[in-house]
């Protein structure tokens, strides 16, 4: 039974959402947003037991499942948001455009509703990450929605990992909540999270290493050289490959993310969309005394162009997100001093003498 000086989502958004035009219906909104992040937990939770992640006698069964199930918690976002007349407009990875909503709705709903997919076949934590602006006027113009990250009224996300989390801001700091499955609620766990500014924990998909850009390289090598390196003391790296995973061990304990622009692809500005990956995630992690940069600004100055736009992302502990940032303005000015081993700089350990 919950112990009644628990706080639940909804007493928390009833206290903590600023008082402004929106306050209200930006509350109500979010109850409504945890109430569908339940519905998708529970869908997540049967993995095989509900056909969603594995389909018997399919050449394409794993992908088939990952679309299915993108597909549902998508449609429950939609079914789940847009009846109460407090969105005038949807917007998610799975479509195209900007969906608009019949009635006076003024908040716009943006959101990747399932987050890291393609690890459900192996039983990896996957989540949902959304972002809630104001909409300036009754429209039905897509640009409208396309706002920077600094003018999100909240943002979030959740986890569906051996317990399901929803983390939360509403600008006044970062918050995270334990679903209780006997009660059925949110309760607050872990309020006004701090990411410690120093960290020896790193994040990076170390196989598209040879298409990063020459900063990214750099900072890597030197937290790879450890104790006998510049940085003068060892890392540890992690790599989930979900985007909630890895920023949520970031917020729960500290470290950097990176997921920064490469040349494997040389049209594109990076890897993870704008709108609704790198800005909520952003604000989350500001909010928790963290810095989300681009590598060359803040992510959320980024003037948004179109709805699935994509920019770099390197975010965390201040201290290593600020030197990338100043690796970043060193290799643009030409005055970069890329790390080299003094054992290996001029000729292999195998060479002989």
């Amino acid at each position: 039974m919950l112990n009644p000086g628990y706080t639940t989502v909804s007493k928390f958004l009833i206290q903590n959402v600023p008082e402004g035009p929106h306050g209200r219906e930006l509350a109500a909104l979010l109850v409504d947003v945890a109430a569908v992040i339940k519905a998708i937990s529970a869908a997540v939770g049967k993995g095989p037991l509900a056909g969603l992640s594995g389909l018997a006698g399919s050449e394409n069964a794993q992908g088939e499942a990952q679309k299915k199930l993108d597909v549902v918690a998508d449609e429950l976002f939609v079914r789940g948001i847009e009846w109460s007349g407090l969105v005038g407009a949807l917007a998610s990875e799975e479509m195209n455009d900007v969906h608009f909503v019949d009635g006076s709705g003024r908040l716009a709903l943006v959101f990747d509703p399932l987050d890291g997919s393609s690890n459900i076949d192996v039983n990896v934590a996957v989540g949902s990450i959304f972002s809630v602006l104001a909409l300036p006027d009754r429209t039905t113009n897509p640009a409208a929605v396309l706002q920077p990250g600094t003018r999100q009224l909240a943002a979030g996300y959740a986890i569906y990992g051996p317990s399901t989390q929803l983390m939360v801001s509403v600008g006044t700091g970062t918050h995270g909540f334990t679903l209780d499955r006997e009660i059925g609620n949110f309760v607050l766990t872990h309020p006004d999270i701090r990411i410690p500014e120093a960290t020896s924990e790193y994040s990076i998909n170390a196989s598209n290493r040879r298409f990063w850009e020459p900063p990214v390289t750099r900072y890597v090598d030197e937290c790879k050289a450890g104790r006998e390196g510049p940085r003068g003391r060892d890392f540890n790296t992690r790599w989930v490959a979900s985007l909630v995973a890895d920023v949520h061990r970031v917020l729960m304990r500290g470290g950097i993310y990176l997921y920064p622009r490469d040349q494997k692809e040389a049209n594109r500005q990076g890897r993870l969309r704008l709108m609704y990956e790198a800005n909520p995630m952003a604000m989350l992690i500001e909010q928790a005394e963290g810095v989300a940069s681009t590598g060359r600004g803040r992510i959320l100055a980024v003037e948004p162009q179109t709805l699935h736009q994509r920019v770099p992302v390197i975010m965390g502990s201040r201290e290593e997100v600020e030197r990338v940032e100043r690796y970043h303005a060193e290799y643009d000015r030409g005055e970069d001093k890329p790390y080299s081993s003094p054992l290996f700089g001029e000729r292999s350990l195998f060479a002989k003498g």
